[in-house]
């Protein structure tokens, strides 16, 4: 179970992400925020010769066309995964520090009885929409009677013919935290086609499949989407896991690239302590120590950190108390110091011993590029040069494959703006 806390530009996606994927014997997912020249290009041809390759990208990072949906409500038919599914809406939108005041619980459980009704009974989620922009109406009430969960009905009911004003506020702020869902560019990802192949997370952890899940970091992105979608495969990869005798062979890779921008799962602190354990690895990567505890709290980012069984550190470290941590943890030696004296008897010299540290803290924050501390359990902290993927034997087939792919995203995005522009001029 790998972290890595790797500054920009400093080497975590050409010497560890795409590595990693390239190496990988299983099903391998990958979130990411870019597409030209990134991890997505430089993997695609590869992952596509063992297994079928999954794009998800709503927003259109590698402007791929869409080939594929995933159904976001089929973990939701019941209460726990319907507010879960709410719980991936919230942390997209809000830190941890703000996700617990009236509004956002309150908007919370309003989403979340509306993703159960619309699930109990196979309804699009883009009928939630349609239910948040009226909270006046009584169907999702109706529905969740229907299906038993009379008592999620009766709070629902009770929302919704509470005071006028806290009612309009709770709703509001349920549709700001789907509002990615109006665009129907994006939801069409997540809505049932009959006419495209399904994404299915229990069959993919039994698969070599590759899953690329897509988005801008920011306001208005479908990074909710993407949590949601990560969060499916490695809980159904460990359930299918827990079927096949305890782990997954081979097992499943998870890069979360971007993670504390574009996959915000809340509770991964909490997944970490398992998940190795059932054969999914999961490589958290991220841009510095205060960008987790900004994702998921102080407590959170340090259950993560210490659950974790592979720690990466890489240049860039501009936290003065974190680098101070690490210097610590890389611990102290003996120099000895000679001195020399000088007096009317003639020169002396006098040897004696003092601590030090391995690594001061100025030391590690002036790491530079392709330099890591690795900490692992039951080893003393190691220097790594990393050896980044245009380094290896593979790096003749794989450059040319991923400048394909980076031309072929290029023209997919100047044929959009071609379309676009004649569309404009014809109107």
């Amino acid at each position: 179970m790998v972290v890595a806390i790797m500054a920009p530009r400093s080497g975590k996606t050409s010497g560890l992400a795409i590595p990693a994927i390239l190496s990988a014997p299983g099903p391998v997912l990958l979130t990411s925020n870019k597409a030209a020249n990134d991890a997505f290009t430089a993997t695609v041809d590869a992952r596509a010769e063992v297994g079928t390759v999954w794009t998800l990208d709503p927003q259109q990072i590698a402007h791929h066309p869409r080939e594929m949906w995933w159904d976001i409500l089929a973990d939701a038919r019941d209460l726990a995964g319907a507010k879960r599914l709410a719980g991936h809406f919230v942390s997209a939108s809000v830190d941890e520090s703000s996700g617990s005041d009236f509004w956002s619980t309150a908007a919370s459980n309003t989403l979340g009885a509306l993703f159960l009704a619309a699930a109990s009974h196979r309804r699009p989620i883009t009928d939630v929409l349609a239910w948040l922009a009226t909270p006046a109406d009584r169907t999702p009430v109706d529905l969740l009677t229907d299906a038993g969960h009379d008592s999620v009905a009766a709070q629902l009911q009770g929302t919704v013919s509470g005071a006028t004003e806290t009612r309009d506020g709770i709703f509001e702020t349920a549709r700001q935290y789907a509002s990615c869902l109006l665009d129907p560019d994006v939801a069409a990802w997540v809505t049932p086609n009959e006419d495209l192949p399904e994404f299915k997370p229990f069959a993919f952890a039994t698969s070599r499949d590759t899953l690329y899940l897509l988005s801008k970091d920011g306001g208005g992105s479908a990074s909710a989407i993407i949590a949601a979608a990560a969060d499916a495969v490695m809980r159904a990869a460990v359930i299918v896991a827990e079927r096949s005798g305890g782990r997954l062979d081979p097992p499943a890779l998870c890069v979360l690239d971007e993670a504390a921008n574009v996959c915000r799962i809340s509770d991964l602190p909490d997944l970490y302590s398992h998940l190795g354990s059932r054969g999914v690895i999961p490589m958290t990567i991220l841009q510095s120590y205060r960008q987790g505890q900004r994702c998921w709290g102080e407590a959170g980012m340090d259950a993560l950190y210490s659950a974790a069984t592979i720690k990466i550190i890489g240049s860039g470290i501009d936290d003065a108390d974190f680098a101070d941590r690490l210097s610590r943890q890389v611990g102290d030696h003996d120099v000895q110091t000679t001195s020399v004296s000088t007096s009317e008897g003639g020169k002396s010299t006098s040897v004696s011993m003092r601590t030090e540290r391995i690594l001061p803290p100025d030391a590690i924050r002036a790491l530079p590029k392709g330099k890591v501390l690795l900490l692992a359990t039951g080893i003393r902290v190691a220097m790594l040069n990393l050896r980044p993927w245009y380094k290896e034997p593979s790096a003749k087939v794989v450059g040319p494959a991923s400048a394909r792919a980076t031309k072929a995203i290029t023209e997919r995005a100047l044929a959009k703006t071609i379309g676009h522009d004649d569309f404009e001029l014809s109107a």
